[in-house]
């Protein structure tokens, strides 16, 4: 029989981490990889009530460590450590203008410009003069000539 080690010798886990401090570990990572996070996040990253994770972030304000902003486009509040609000949005920014320049360079064929009905009768004209006139016929204007007077009469 092979010999086995007895359970008694496993250790007993550290208690696990409060929502408040997974919160506040996922704040503060997100922090230092040049992110915000939103506090619409948290109720359902952590499943938790959105009541719930406004006081944390209350107590996560209260504490000093945090400081927060709000989103320009849609007024959510964004966390972030105390101190990188203004390294965080040049970073943003910086990815925006990154992305732009992808979505750009891709070479995305731009949609053609519709030509006016000017321009269209214009090349209309253009290519009547060149074509020839079997394949088309001459188009006869409206307008009455005025009829010449015969002069027989003496």
């Amino acid at each position: 029989m092979s010999e086995r080690k007895p359970y008694r010798n496993f250790k007993k886990r550290e208690p696990s981490l409060t929502t408040e401090q997974k919160v506040e570990g996922f704040v503060k990572r997100n922090s230092q990889n040049g992110y915000f996070t939103k506090v619409s996040t948290i109720s359902y990253k952590f499943d938790v009530s959105e009541e719930m994770a406004w006081n944390i972030v209350g107590e996560l304000l209260s504490s000093g460590s945090f400081e927060s902003i709000h989103d320009d486009y849609t007024g959510e509040m964004k966390l972030c450590e105390m101190g990188k609000i203004y390294l965080i949005l040049d970073l943003e920014q910086k990815r925006k203008k990154e992305k732009y320049r992808n979505t750009k360079s891709k070479g995305k064929p731009k949609p053609k410009k519709e030509k006016s009905q000017v321009q269209i009768n214009n090349m209309k004209s253009r290519d009547d003069e060149n074509l020839p006139v079997q394949c088309h016929p001459t188009i006869k204007s409206k307008k009455k000539k005025p009829k010449e007077k015969d002069d027989d009469t003496v």
